[in-house]
């Protein structure tokens, strides 16, 4: 074949490529499904520059059918952009925790970094308060246990089984660092995302790691911060308190010198000041991040092991609620098992979520 005809082939499947890319970003299956029949290789396909394939744009958009027909296509789960980012973090980043579940399903990497500021996805997610896809990054990590939150507060009573799951890569998972040194939970405290927060520190998040001056990122509060300092400056007065209750310290000084109380007097944030200006009279008593009585691991586990497929409302004998908001219908049935309660289509409503402050 001469120069021209495998330019004209190089074209050619550049521009089926650009059709698939955009099939992804609108959302149009059945364009992706005809493209990807004539030519699954072109799944691999990334955009000039910024390197992002259809997958990383459907999980961007939300459109978590294509995100499925790429997966069966056998596409790399994991594949990255230039930046380093992964699907994952993409759809953790805009909040598409439908795109999230079918990742998690199918085993992406959630400890991956990205190559920009050295986030994970659970990064992305907590930066923006997205708390069904923290919930649903930590599923392998959280078992099915009733007393789940007892034994991570340090207060269940009775035998435990402590086998059921593993503590220290939980920890490790919700505690990763990005550049600087900076949490998820400073994101979250930085943001006003106090529901995030809450299912982090329940988690076992810590609220006395500190941001480290590494030379390659912007701190305007201070090296040595911890995510109650981060919470001042953004100036949530519940974040400051969902801190304090976890015990997180008032008069802690970053490396400028400053407690948590100078940064929300220096940012002029008056309802974080509020707060930590004095000392709270009795202890917060804080109910659990209602997302920890969802069973993910156990749902997860059995679809990994049996499949799952999707189910129209009409054919479905099952009336179970979904497990990421409790209150829809779920739509998905797990091969062989009749009430898999699993979902994956239907569910857009809120969960609800109360922080329980009393004082005792």
């Amino acid at each position: 074949m001469g120069l021209l005809g495998m330019m004209g082939d190089s074209f050619g499947c550049s521009a089926t490529g650009e059709r698939l890319v955009s099939a992804a970003r609108d959302g149009d299956i059945q364009e992706a499904r005809a493209l990807l029949e004539l030519n699954p290789r072109l799944a691999r396909y990334s955009t000039f520059g910024i390197r992002n394939t259809p997958l990383h744009y459907s999980a961007a958009k939300g459109h978590h059918e294509i995100v499925s027909l790429l997966i069966e296509t056998g596409v790399d789960i994991n594949l990255r952009n230039c930046r380093g980012q992964t699907a994952l973090m993409q759809a953790c980043l805009y909040g598409h925790w439908k795109v999230v579940q079918i990742l998690v399903l199918f085993k992406a990497n959630i400890h991956k970094k990205d190559c920009f500021s050295g986030a994970t996805a659970i990064h992305f997610a907590a930066l923006k308060g997205h708390t069904r896809c923290i919930r649903l990054i930590a599923a392998d990590y959280v078992p099915s246990l009733p007393d789940f939150w007892s034994i991570m507060r340090g207060t269940a009573t009775g035998e435990t089984n402590k086998e059921a799951f593993d503590a220290a890569n939980l920890q490790r998972l919700v505690n990763a660092k990005s550049d600087g040194g900076v949490t998820p939970l400073h994101l979250a405290a930085l943001h006003g995302h106090a529901e995030s927060l809450q299912l982090l520190l329940d988690l076992g998040a810590s609220v006395s790691e500190v941001t480290v001056n590494d030379g390659s990122t912007i701190d305007l509060i201070g090296s040595g911060s911890t995510a109650l300092h981060y919470a001042a400056c953004g100036g949530s007065a519940v974040c400051c308190q969902l801190l304090i209750a976890a015990g997180a310290h008032m008069g802690a000084e970053n490396a400028n010198g400053l407690s948590p109380l100078m940064v929300a007097r220096s940012w002029h944030k008056t309802g974080a000041e509020g707060v930590l200006s004095k000392q709270p009279e009795g202890r917060l008593l804080i109910l659990p991040s209602p997302y920890l009585s969802l069973p993910l691991m156990s749902i997860v586990k059995i679809a990994r092991e049996c499949g799952w497929r999707k189910t129209s409302a009409s054919s479905s004998s099952c009336h179970d609620p979904c497990v990421i908001c409790l209150e829809m219908e779920c739509t998905v049935a797990a091969e062989g098992i009749n009430r898999l309660i699993l979902m994956l289509n239907s569910c857009t409503s809120s969960y609800p979520f109360s922080y329980g402050f009393t004082m005792f």
